[in-house]
């Protein structure tokens, strides 16, 4: 059955030129009820779509894909006037975000467009624009839209959304859902002590000089110890699980890989525990998580990449326990975590559309 023979939602994707952007313009090519109504790009406007990501020509039936052109930011005064449900991905920068958010805000308040809105960026994750400007830096762009928004991962939070979303960084994915069974559970002491490694997708679109190719490749590097900016939204989203306030001792690296994103934490133990109990509590607290598996073996970046699945292996010595989370940044970690959200904003089942084969030897 094709997208058209049922009904869909006008889908608007902001800031799509980038790669968080164009994950989620293949992902809504295969996703049977959102249907793109536009992809806003400052610096690509005018441009077809496959010219830009000429690795989704020909995804939809025909050409489909060639009809579509970027369009800038100002369109945004046509596309959210159509007084019906509109679905709108924010794949921004970070600071950038909350003033594009803001304008669409009001522009459907003054025609009374009903919009489902997830935030990728950082603008709204933290409790509250003070600690966003305390890790950030500079003014908040929307400090009165704050309250619109509700920071969370999927899994974690069973219950619908009060109105938008914003998801959180694709580090804190994987750390957190490393870490969210044994906080849950109380058999954590409150302290992990993590390393993590992203590939270059992770560091944006533009180069720099240490996302330049000769400098990645073969190469790996840790940056930000200790003080990385993912590291209060993960303390954020564990210390709602309950018990002690943890703490993330977090240290991030920069891996010779494009996609994908492997966590190794470390943490103690309340009471000595075995591998095989520390899994069933792992087991049983994803058991209706359709995204996430916890396996008897470590597993691989490349079993996850290019899908919405994280895969999580644990074990136990005594006291001592690690915790290995695999993600695809892009996907899991972004936009197939945003479309997780949107589904559940739309009332559709949560996998739709996110149901993906791996690649195997990407």
């Amino acid at each position: 059955m094709s997208k058209q023979a049922i009904a869909t939602i006008p889908t608007v994707v902001l800031g799509a030129s980038g790669y968080v952007g164009g994950e989620l313009l293949r992902l809504l090519a295969l996703h049977p009820r959102l249907e793109l109504h536009a992809a806003l790009s400052g610096s690509q406007a005018g441009r077809p779509l496959v010219d830009v990501f000429p690795h989704l020509r020909g995804v939809w039936d025909g050409h489909r894909w060639e009809g579509h052109s970027f369009v800038d930011h100002s369109a945004l005064d046509v596309l959210i006037a159509t007084g019906q449900p509109v679905a709108v991905f924010a794949c921004l920068p970070h600071g950038k975000s909350a003033e594009h958010i803001d304008r669409l805000q009001s522009q459907a308040a003054d025609s009374d467009t009903p919009v489902h809105l997830v935030d990728l960026s950082a603008d709204f994750r933290l409790p509250s624009p003070a600690e966003y400007e305390a890790v950030y830096g500079g003014n908040h762009g929307a400090p009165h839209r704050y309250e619109d928004f509700s920071c969370g991962l999927p899994e974690l939070s069973p219950d619908p959304p009060p109105l938008h979303v914003a998801h959180p960084g694709c580090f804190t994915t994987a750390t957190v859902l490393a870490c969210a069974p044994a906080q849950a559970a109380g058999v954590a002491e409150p302290c992990y002590r993590v390393s993590a490694v992203t590939g270059s997708t992770g560091s944006g679109k533009t180069p720099s000089a240490t996302t330049h190719h000769p400098d990645r490749h073969g190469n790996i590097k840790a940056y930000s110890p200790l003080s990385h900016r993912h590291a209060p939204e993960m303390e954020m989203l564990l210390g709602r699980l309950g018990g002690q306030a943890p703490e993330v001792c977090f240290v991030p690296h920069s891996g010779p890989w494009s996609r994908g994103i492997h966590a190794t934490v470390h943490f103690d133990l309340v009471e000595p525990m075995t591998t095989a109990k520390l899994t069933e509590h792992y087991a049983n607290f994803y058991e209706s998580a359709p995204f996430v598996s916890v396996s008897e073996t470590p597993p691989r970046l490349k079993d996850v990449v290019a899908t919405n699945r994280c895969q999580i292996n644990v074990a136990a010595r005594g006291r001592r326990a690690v915790a290995v989370a695999v993600i695809d940044n892009l996907t899991k970690g972004s936009a197939g975590g945003a479309m997780h959200w949107m589904n559940r904003l739309c009332g559709f089942p949560e996998t739709t559309g996110l149901e993906l084969p791996g690649v195997g030897w990407s």
